[in-house]
Order: C-alpha cells, then sequence, then structure tokens
C-alpha cells in the first residue's frame, strides 16, 4: 500500500531527506484509497485491535472494518450528513471512533474529534464556531448532560447520536447502525471531497484567548506516512499502540492514518484512568511491536518493575507531546535495551523534527529535520540562527507547502497571518540546533523565563530536577519579581521515598546548581499531589501560571 504513496525504503538519512517524495492522487480520500482498498485487497487483514480496562476486548480485520464503515456511512447520509457538514465526535477511544470517522471521510464531511471532558460552555463555543450540525457521543450521562445543556444556545445543532446503548431522545447509534446495508458506493461529482477540502478540524488551545480551529484538507494523512514509518517506524502486520484520547490530534499521528498506510494494525486501549502496571500488562500480552507516549507515561513507567513483563515483541518505542528528559531516556534503554526516539510536530503539522532510525539519538534532543519540510531557527532579528543561538522554530513554505501541514486556522485569517507570513510559519517554539544539525528543544516562547536578564528555558531545569531520585514529575513556571523581573519556580510531584520538607527544598535547590548554570535554579519551589494536564498527558504549564497569577492578586 505504501508504496503506492512514497517510496519506503532508504540507507540513511541524507538519503531519506534527498529522496523522499509524497505522490498526491488527484482526488485522494483515505476512506476509500486505503482502508476500503486493503478490505478489497487483503479482508482479512488485521486493521484495530481493542481492549479496555474492564476486561472487553475486540478486533477487527480491514474487511469487517469496511463493512461497519459502509454501514454508519449509510446511517450518516440517512439523518442528512454530506459533504462539507460538521459533525463532532466524542467518544473517548470507543472503537466506533473509527467506524465513524472513516464513514465522514466517504461523505466528505467534517469530522471534528473532541475531547469528552469539555462542559456546557466549551460545547456551546465549539458548535456556533463551527457551525457543528451533529454530535455523536459516548454513552456517559455526565457527557451527554453537558452536550443537552448546550443545545438551546447552539444554533446549527440538528442531531444528536449516542454510541454505546439507548439514552432519553438521542439517537441510538447501535440499534439505526445494525440496521443499515453493509454497501456503500464511493461518491462522484458534486457530492465528493475533492483533495483541498476540509476533512478534519481541530480546537487547539493556546495560552490566551478562545481555542483556534486548525483545519486539515484529504491530502493530510499522506503526510503521515513521515510520522508512522519512519519516526515510528511502524512495519507492515506489526501492531503500533500511541497513547492518546481520540479527541486530540495524537490519535490522528498514532492510530489510524500512517499506520495503516504503512500496513500495521492499530492497537487501543481504551481507560479512564491511566494505572502505569495495566498499560505495561496489555502491552505485554498483546504483543506491541512499536510503541508512542508523552514523555509523563514513560516516566510513570520507569518506576515499575519491567521484569515482570514481556517485552519480547517490542521492537521500538517513540516519544512525542513533550521534551524528553534524558534521564527518562536513559532509565528506559537501562531497564529494556530499547531507545526512545523523540520526534516533535504540533495539530497544525505531522512529525517535523525527529530521531530517524539512522540518527543515533542524542538524550534531550528533537533530532533532525523532516523530509519535505524546510525548517530553520530564526532570531529576534529575523535572521537565520547560528550553531548554539537560540531562536524560533520556523517552517520555511514559500515554494511549497509540505504535505501533512494545515491550511490555516478556519473561519480567522487574521490569526493565520499573526503566524504564517512572509513565506514563513511560526511556531512558536524555541529551540537551538548544534553543529551537527540535532535540533534542541527551549520551551514555548511564552515559556522561556526572563530572570535578571538570564533567558531560562523550562526544560533544562526540569531535567536537572529530574535527575535528583526525589523528584517524579516537575513544572518550571516563572513568578513575577520586582527586583529580577522573573524567578524560577519549580511544581514538584515527589517519588513515593520522600515527603514535603524545608531541607528536601534546600537539597533540590542545590542538586541544580551542580547539574546546571546555578542562575538557573529554581528559587521557589511548590511540591503538589499531581501536576494539572491535558488528558494526552501533556503538562499545562498555563495553568499553573494562572493560578500563581490568581493566589498573588
Amino acid at each position: 500500500m505504501l508504496e503506492k504513496f512514497a517510496k519506503s525504503k532508504f540507507d540513511s538519512y541524507e538519503e531519506f531527506v534527498k529522496g523522499f517524495k509524497i505522490k498526491v492522487p488527484h482526488n485522494f480520500n483515505f476512506a476509500y484509497d486505503v482502508a476500503a482498498e486493503f478490505a478489497r485487497t487483503e479482508p482479512g487483514k488485521t486493521a484495530l485491535v481493542w481492549c479496555n480496562d474492564k476486561g472487553k476486548e475486540a478486533s477487527f480485520t480491514f474487511g469487517q472494518l469496511e463493512e461497519r464503515v459502509n454501514r454508519t456511512a449509510n446511517l450518516l447520509a440517512e439523518l442528512g450528513i454530506s459533504k462539507g457538514d460538521p459533525v463532532m465526535l466524542m467518544l473517548k477511544r470507543r472503537y466506533e471512533y473509527w467506524f465513524c470517522l472513516l464513514a465522514l471521510h466517504k461523505l466528505g464531511a467534517i469530522a471534528i474529534p473532541a475531547t469528552h471532558l469539555l462542559k456546557t460552555k466549551d460545547i456551546i463555543y465549539r458548535n456556533n464556531a463551527a457551525d457543528i450540525k451533529m454530535i455523536i457521543c459516548v454513552n456517559e450521562p455526565e457527557i451527554l448532560d453537558q452536550v443537552d445543556l448546550a443545545r438551546k444556545e447552539s444554533r446549527t445543532l440538528a442531531h444528536r447520536m449516542v454510541v454505546g446503548g439507548a439514552y432519553r431522545d438521542w439517537i441510538n447509534y447501535d440499534e439505526r447502525e445494525a440496521r443499515q446495508p453493509a454497501r456503500f458506493d464511493r461518491l462522484t461529482g458534486a457530492k465528493a471531497a475533492k483533495n483541498s477540502d476540509i476533512m478534519l478540524l481541530y480546537f487547539t488551545s493556546g495560552t490566551t484567548g478562545m481555542p483556534k480551529m486548525v483545519q486539515h484538507n484529504f491530502t493530510y494523512p499522506l503526510g503521515h506516512i513521515i510520522t508512522a514509518k519512519f519516526w515510528q517506524n511502524v512495519r507492515d502486520n506489526g501492531l503500533h499502540l500511541t497513547v492518546a484520547d481520540t479527541g486530540w490530534a495524537k490519535a490522528a499521528w498514532g492510530k489510524i492514518y500512517g499506520q495503516w498506510l504503512a500496513g500495521t494494525a492499530v492497537f487501543v486501549y481504551d481507560y479512564d484512568k491511566f494505572v502505569p502496571r495495566n498499560l505495561l500488562e496489555v502491552i505485554s500480552r498483546h504483543g506491541v511491536t512499536s510503541f508512542c507516549a508523552p514523555p509523563t507515561i514513560f516516566r510513570y513507567l520507569i518506576k515499575e518493575d519491567l521484569t515482570k513483563y514481556d517485552f519480547s515483541k517490542l521492537e521500538y518505542c517513540a516519544v512525542a507531546g513533550e521534551p524528553l528528559n534524558p534521564e527518562v531516556y536513559n532509565q528506559w534503554l537501562k531497564m529494556t535495551g530499547l531507545r526512545l526516539m523523540e520526534g516533535y510536530g504540533q495539530t497544525e503539522t505531522v512529525v517535523q523534527i525527529a530521531t530517524y532510525p539512522w540518527i543515533e539519538p542524542r538524550p534531550g534532543s528533537m533530532g533532525k529535520p523532516s523530509p519535505t519540510y524546510d525548517i530553520d531557527l530564526i532570531n529576534d532579528k529575523g535572521d537565520s540562527c547560528q550553531a548554539g543561538e537560540e531562536g524560533q522554530i520556523v517552517i520555511r513554505t514559500g515554494k511549497k507547502k509540505p504535505a501533512g501541514m494545515f491550511d490555516g486556522y478556519y473561519r480567522d485569517a487574521a490569526l493565520t497571518r499573526s503566524v504564517w507570513r512572509d513565506g514563513l510559519y511560526y511556531t512558536g517554539d524555541m529551540a537551538w540546533r548544534d553543529e551537527d544539525g540535532y535540533f534542541w528543544f527551549v520551551g514555548r516562547a511564552d515559556d522561556v523565563i526572563k530572570s535578571s536578564g538570564y533567558r531560562i528555558g523550562p526544560f533544562e531545569v526540569e531535567s536537572a530536577l529530574l535527575e535528583h531520585p526525589a523528584v517524579l514529575e516537575c513544572a518550571i513556571t516563572a513568578v513575577p519579581d520586582p527586583d529580577r523581573g522573573q524567578i524560577v519556580k519549580a511544581t514538584v510531584v515527589l517519588t513515593k521515598n520522600y515527603s514535603a520538607s524545608d531541607a528536601l527544598v534546600t537539597e533540590l535547590q542545590e542538586h541544580v546548581k551542580k547539574v546546571t548554570a546555578p542562575y538557573k535554579y529554581p528559587r521557589i519551589i511548590e511540591f503538589v499531589k499531581e501536576l494539572p494536564k491535558t488528558i494526552s498527558g501533556k503538562i499545562r504549564r498555563v495553568e499553573i501560571r494562572e493560578s500563581d497569577k490568581n493566589s498573588l492578586q
């Protein structure tokens, strides 16, 4: 399958960068041209393996998947969903998510994956900002009730459909889908989606303002060939697990597009509460061959006794979502023999920078730029940075926009122009590049701390703290200071053998002074039971800053 769209074998990173090209068909639709094509040519090939934390399991071949997708497409069409209609999916990790997503692709509708954690206000905003016509939701009353409360103020919402049993006056997906025919012919003419049409909308939050809407067209899945085949290193007939809820773009990175293009099955572990030993058990029992998760997940896994689990089939591990601390890399390698291959990208793109298979990892480095992505670092003067100089990561798009890169922010031309101008897309992330071309993450442009004239990246202080055995997790933020402008604050989660004390604060401060430049040490250390995070596991430093700001008022 992959060879239809891109060459799949290279002998070096240099050859990869020079020779990799994506062949974009005139009218590409992932649901028809990949998923349905596998159903036609290899119907018995495994597509999806699913289990949950309650002991239930399910598996679908591409042939079985195609039948469910077609039934879902017929149901949605019966309800009036067609090309260009926005439909929000709040399905957590239910396997019906894949049926609904592919069905929407076949119809040419706009899929809007969303987290189940949204409250009434969030749902109203999304419904009206995107003119959402339908919401498909998992059968959990606390979620369904939030949608119902949002109905009166949602001017375009016409349908609410529930997955997993009946609920009040909601359309019953299970009952209605089962009655639909299992054939759905490819749409043509004006009813069919074009490459340039919107396929996905992701609401993604920034540090200020309401969430922005990232729009991707129907060629977006092809960009994830780089993500899956060459960064996550998935293989044909393998079993890949990416830890991500379907409401976030990381699911598009690791749970469908690039993985199926490369011929690997997608493994889904559906859980409500992350328990490290449970995740390790399902990886071991199901024979996962490639695994991708945020560093936070690995921080917890290395605290477990990994000798209890069978990793004989696990071949490759990738990490993304936030910077990887060298201590986590070293411990995982020591305990499993597997390297963590870091990658970097955004909801707006596929993987931009990564440690590819030909590259020797440098713990703490994101790796090197992806092919088709013209990556540079720009300093405050707008000039390209020299080796060792800190600057903002940008993508040069003057010649051509790479496959997998977004088309802009939906209905917000001003916001798009603010980050994408003069042929440069500004990521908002700061980094530096070493003499060998490796990129090293510093922090978000608005996370970088300026104290007494020094610029301090949160990541380097966090990495220093994590080398201390008392620190399980930590987040570095800035606190206003009348003399220094800002000072460094560490919010710390302790390992189970340590307890908070003034003596430990001093010990951690002295530890940082020894590991990195002394001016970077945290002048304030707060011990907490847990850090605020997104559902995908990213630490929400903005929430810590807001809490500190409120406490000072």
